[in-house]
């Protein structure tokens, strides 16, 4: 009896597992946006030079400064907002997931690092690690610039049939 529930349920998630993508990757990147406009333009936004963070410290086992005295956090609002909107809309994905990945386990590791991450409210970064490499690997799924693109790049390189067939 529960095997044919779980079944029936299976076959209703397969039919909604397009547009059950699409809402995570626009729910998930449209939350990330709003880190990133709070940080750019927000009450006290972040300079991008001279102030804020100019060096990344992870656990005081690594520690370098940011190159020309750059704030951290401003190329974080930069990720998290202008990268943030290529994945709601679904455009260059893949590249778009990894930086934000990468941007997020530096977030983790040098504000969040704890076994656990109740412990000091790194809860919301390693969901976004989790959120970015998913991402990353399944890509924007079919309702995309990126499907609509690849669509159209196949589309393209059907060959033409001779008109005087």
């Amino acid at each position: 009896m529960l095997g044919k529930i779980n079944t029936l349920f299976g076959r209703m998630g397969d039919n909604l597992r397009d547009s059950s993508w699409l809402l995570f990757r626009l729910l998930s990147s449209a939350m990330f946006m709003t880190h990133g406009y709070r940080k750019i333009f927000g009450e006290s936004p972040q300079l991008m030079t001279g102030s804020g963070m100019t060096g990344v410290n992870i656990a005081d086992v690594i520690v370098f400064p940011m190159p020309l005295d750059i704030n951290a956090l401003y190329v974080a609002g930069i990720v998290e907002l202008f990268g943030g909107a290529l994945i709601l809309v679904g455009l260059w994905t893949h590249l778009a997931a990894l930086i934000a990945l990468i941007i997020m386990i530096f977030a983790y590791s040098t504000a969040h690092l704890a076994w656990f991450p109740t412990l000091n409210n790194g809860e919301l970064a390693a969901m976004y690690i989790l959120t970015f490499f998913l991402l990353f690997s399944f890509g924007p799924g079919q309702y995309s610039l990126d499907g609509w693109l690849s669509v159209r790049r196949q589309e393209k390189r059907k060959p033409v049939k001779d008109k005087f067939e």
